[in-house]
């Protein structure tokens, strides 16, 4: 089973279009009402010279975040999800969380894992190659000629 940070990454990394697409295909029903947000605002990037540096601020960057609860009358009701995605869609951010909501449900967390993650995993490696190969197509190797002075 996919852990949760796994599993938001894929979601955040997404289109909205492909995810809506995706989720409306699993046919999971579930009612929810937001318990905070959705709201947009900005995050501090931090990063490291070769990734073993100290830390510094790189600078900022849109956010917006989002929390719902599933409906308590449901028999599956109750649970608490979030989401997060750069940008300013709160669609986007509002789907992630009620991903993340149903996935707290066993029996849901294997299909949403199978369905609908592990595609969208794959279609995410599939596009880096394609760009990958893209870019490496494009590629100049310079080199230095010795001159016979």
């Amino acid at each position: 089973m996919m852990t949760p940070e796994q599993r938001h990454r894929i979601l955040a990394l997404t289109p909205l279009e492909r995810l809506n697409e995706g989720w409306l295909k699993l046919g999971i029903k579930a009612t929810h009402r937001c318990v905070r947000g959705p709201e947009t605002g900005m995050v501090m990037v931090r990063g490291r010279i070769g990734g073993t540096g100290n830390a510094f601020n790189l600078g900022e960057m849109t956010l917006t975040r989002v929390s719902v609860v599933l409906d308590e009358n449901a028999p599956d009701g109750g649970d608490i999800g979030h989401g997060w995605v750069a940008g300013r869609s709160r669609e986007h951010a509002e789907l992630i969380a009620l991903i993340d909501a149903c996935a707290h449900k066993a029996h849901w967390a294997r299909r949403i894992d199978a369905e609908l993650i592990e595609p969208l995993t794959q279609a995410l490696a599939d596009e880096r190659v394609e760009r990958s190969q893209l870019a490496a197509a494009t590629r100049v190797d310079f080199f230095t000629m010795v001159r016979g002075e």
